[in-house]
Formats: C-alpha cells, structure tokens, sequence
C-alpha cells in the first residue's frame, strides 16, 4: 500500500452480472464472445440462492448470477436495471485493509471483511457501494491466517469446463460508468479521496457532442494506470436526449455503460465476433476518406478497416484502433468497446463526433432521441 495505492489493488479481478437467466447468458458469452466456462454454482453444489457461471478469456474473468428467489436482492436489481454489472471486484493486497481503508475514506459499507472458503482453502471478501446499485469487492487469497486458495476460481464454484472458441480478447482496459447530471465530479472525487485513483483525461461537451446531444467524463485511472474508469454525464442544453440520459431512463439509475476489452489483433477479433453474430455500430463510409490525412500512416488497409467498421485514433504516442457493439440486452444500456492500442492511451477523442451521430441514429430508430 502507498500514497498513489491507498487500498493495495492489484487489478480487476472479475466483472459479475446479474441477469435473468444465467444458462441462456452463459450460452450467449460463450458462443458469441469466444468466453470459456470454468466454474459453475448452483443447486447442484449447493447452493440454494443463486446460479452462477465462471467465465474466462485470458485475463478476462465474468460471473453471470440469477438469483433462484424473489427475496434475492438479485431480483429486486434485474427488476429496475435489467441484466446489468452489480460487481466490479478487485484482487487486493489485503481486503480487511482495503475495505476499512476505504470506509475510512467516506465509502459506504456494504459487506464487511468475512472468510469465504470451501474444501480448497478460504478468500478473505468485503465490498463496498459506489455509483447507482453498482459494488466493488475487494479479494484477497492470502488472509492473516496464512489461508491460500486453489479452487477452480473462488469458493463455493465446482470446476465445470466447456471450451469457447476463442476470439483474442486478452484484458479490461477500462469500464464506463454513467451518473446522473451534476454528479460526474461527485463519483470523481469518489475515485480520488476513496481509491486513491487521479484524474487521468477530461472530456467537456466541446469534446462529445453534436447538434442534438452531449456529454461530460472524466477518465480516472489508479496510479499505475492499469484501472482506468471514465465517468460520464450527460450534458444540458443541446436539444436532444444523450445517450448518458437514455441509459439512466432505461437503468433506471447510475450504472456501468460498457466495457472495453482489449485484444492483440482487432481485425482478426472483429471478424470473429461479426461470425458469431455480434452486431456493431457503424459510422458513415466517409469517416474513412479522411481517415489518413487525420491519424497519418497506419499499418492496416484502410478497406479492411470500412469493411469491418472499425475506428482509428492517434495521440501524441501512437494510434488505437475500437468499435463499439450495439447494446447486448433488449434496455439500450450494456454494450462493449473492442480495441487495440498500438501505443496510444488515449480513448478515441478523435472519433467521438462520428460515433455520436452513429449512436443518436440508433436512439433515433427506438424513438428516444
């Protein structure tokens, strides 16, 4: 633990999901996004709340819950959002230290520090809320009992493999969150004087916007920019109804929007997914004549880049390359960003007007425009 790493987080350990129906979820995951069952909790290991699924691609963990009760809080969450993120969890150093650290700080409890073990050894687990329904959990493997862990993935899952086949997704590289107008610095200030995260970029609505609607992020990035959370709001006064409203209306509270996945080789991983049926957003065929003379020479062919419908940025230390899919639940809310940095680290500034009039297109085909 230190100044710029107050809680001692390591990285993100997994992404959980409640959704309505975790078998047909798990299928869709597996199927089209190229994820690996590796664990599985249910009736048939005993346990009487809920189902899970375990689901990995390199470094990319999801579990997708069902609650099996109405008293689950599960169901009361899938009733207002929808299937939607209710953990983003963190491995950590040390949860007990984490989560009083953390509290210490001004973050609301929600789990305090308990064992979590099974036949395979015990995980040290507490939580605490942060914007909309949405928690952190932070994990630890080695507790002050000397505990360690070497299940299938964490206590309570029995081993329960079934192969996708892989699409080259490799690591999050950030997760969106959206809050309410006027409290996009509030959840910032969050970040910095709770997880000792800084303001890494900042976005306005001269950035991200268009005659009809606008928004306001902040990316905030833990120290060594290996988390990275971009909060947004939606910005008054353009007219029309951003997309950041359009996901509160639908969520029916703050959540998280999207996230990025990153990959080695986006054309092979954008085809693949296209193969499995993953539809994208696509931008106007003449984003892509003013593609060279905007980010200059780049190592794909700007054809496969219009076929795929595949977007290009560059800063100051390299290009990326992104596309974002349609929302993956029937409520315009979830979606995921695929991208290949290629040294830059930045997030696309560059492609953000030709991605909203994609967007307010779609908004404008549900009628909520």
């Amino acid at each position: 633990m230190t100044d710029k790493n107050p809680l001692g987080l390591k990285k993100i350990h997994h992404v959980e999901f409640y959704v309505g129906n975790a078998k047909q979820a798990e299928f869709y995951y597996r199927k089209a996004f190229g994820f690996s069952r590796i664990a599985y909790m249910g009736l048939e290991t005993g346990n009487r709340e809920v189902t899970s699924y375990a689901l990995r691609q390199n470094r990319v963990n999801f579990i997708l819950t069902t609650p099996l009760s109405p008293d689950h809080p599960g169901s009361e969450h899938i009733k207002q959002h929808g299937d939607g993120v209710h953990d983003i969890a963190f491995l950590v150093e040390d949860a007990d230290h984490a989560f009083h650290e953390a509290v210490k700080r001004g973050a609301r409890a929600v789990e305090e520090p308990h064992d979590h073990g099974d036949e395979n050894g015990v995980v040290r687990h507490a939580s605490i809320a942060t914007y909309g329904d949405t928690i952190h959990s932070f994990l630890s493997y080695n507790n002050n009992n000397g505990h360690n862990y070497s299940g299938p993935f964490l206590p309570g899952f029995t081993a329960q493999e079934m192969a996708g086949e892989e699409v080259g997704i490799q690591l999050v590289d950030h997760i969106v969150g959206n809050v309410e107008l006027g409290k996009m610095n509030y959840w910032c200030d969050f970040y910095r004087d709770v997880m000792g995260f800084e303001r890494y970029i900042t976005f306005d609505d001269k950035d991200i916007s268009t005659e009809y609607s606008a928004l306001m992020s902040i990316v905030m990035s833990d120290g060594g920019h290996n988390i990275k959370f971009p909060i947004n709001e939606p910005a008054e006064g353009k007219g029309g109804k951003s997309q950041i409203q359009e996901y509160i209306d639908f969520y029916r509270s703050a959540g998280a929007q999207h996230v990025a996945l990153l990959c080695k080789d986006i054309m092979h991983t954008v085809g693949k997914l296209q193969e499995n049926g993953i539809e994208f957003l696509r931008v106007p065929d003449t984003y892509y004549e003013e593609v060279t003379d905007r980010v200059g020479e780049i190592d794909e062919s700007i054809e496969d880049l219009k076929r795929l419908g595949i977007l290009v940025d560059r800063d100051d230390e390299g290009y990326l390359l992104q596309i974002f899919t349609k929302p993956v639940e029937d409520r315009p809310t979830v979606f995921y960003e695929i991208l290949q940095r290629k040294g830059c680290k930045g997030f696309g500034k560059g492609n953000f007007k030709a991605l909203f009039v994609s967007i307010e297109e779609e908004q404008r085909r549900r009628g909520n425009l």
